[in-house]
């Protein structure tokens, strides 16, 4: 007897070695399958990610209203940016609905030019100078979710002004129109 458990010892030792390096080389967090038996028990993992995205909200119609042509005319709003990257980035492109992205207003085939800054806090009335069709990058924000309705409620300003010099151009009465389009781009 001692020698037959003597020659099985060999091939045992072999078969647990073999063994015990299949399941070491199983990576972890690798899913277990289930053995035969009166229950089975496997079990998986589960991960997930998530795209870069970013969502403007808050935004208002803009309107000059019988204003004073002697001096600069300035409207700004609060809004709310909220990016999912890793450091809240993003970046802002505005483009005008003037000819090529222009920001200008227009009354029939005049045209009246305004300009536009952005600042990555609410409650501002200056920011950066932007470019039509430009990104202003490395903006960072404060939005604890998409439309910033837990934490801060304005995470962001948009200035527009029209100066004096292209006031004065304006025909009193006259309606002039144009169009913004701000592109948020996390980062």
């Amino acid at each position: 007897m001692i020698h037959v458990i003597s020659t099985r010892l060999p091939r045992l030792a072999s078969k647990f070695v073999a063994c015990f390096t299949l399941i070491a080389a199983v990576p972890a967090g690798a899913s277990t399958q289930g053995s035969l038996g009166a229950t089975s028990t496997g079990t998986v993992t589960i991960t997930a990610s998530v795209a870069n995205r970013a969502q403007i909200t808050g935004l208002s119609d803009v309107a000059f209203t019988n204003v004073d042509p002697a001096s600069a005319a300035t409207l700004s709003q609060s809004n709310c940016v909220w990016s999912n990257t890793a450091n809240k980035g993003y970046s802002i492109t505005a483009t005008g609905s003037g000819t090529s992205g222009a920001f200008t207003l227009a009354n029939g085939s005049v045209n009246v030019p305004y300009s536009v800054q952005w600042n990555a806090s609410g409650g501002q009335a200056s920011g950066t100078a932007l470019t039509a069709g430009t990104a202003l990058a490395g903006m960072i924000s404060t939005a604890a979710n998409p439309t910033c309705s837990t934490g801060a409620a304005n995470t962001s300003s948009l200035i527009i002004s029209i100066a004096a010099t292209n006031l004065q151009g304006m025909t009193s009465a006259a309606s002039y129109t144009g169009s913004l389009t701000l592109l948020v781009t996390p980062q």
